[in-house]
């Protein structure tokens, strides 16, 4: 353990512990963020569509199949 003090590049199990519970946290606050933008999103959309509904499309002509002449 003497050679972890004198090495700066080498954390001890309490300091990756700590900086794994930070970068945990970090991580949930950015997912919390994007969860409630998507909320907030998904709610605007929903009120524009239900003030303004889609106008209904007439179904396509199809057109006939053409047969093979019989040989």
């Amino acid at each position: 353990m003497a050679k972890t003090a004198n090495n700066p590049f080498k954390k001890t199990p309490e300091q990756k512990k700590a900086d794994a519970e930070q970068g945990l946290a970090e991580y949930r606050a950015k997912q919390a963020a994007v969860d409630k933008n998507t909320e907030r999103l998904r709610a605007l959309r929903l009120a524009h569509e239900a003030a303004n509904p889609p106008e209904a499309k007439p179904a396509p002509k199809r057109a006939a199949k053409k047969k093979a002449a019989a040989s």
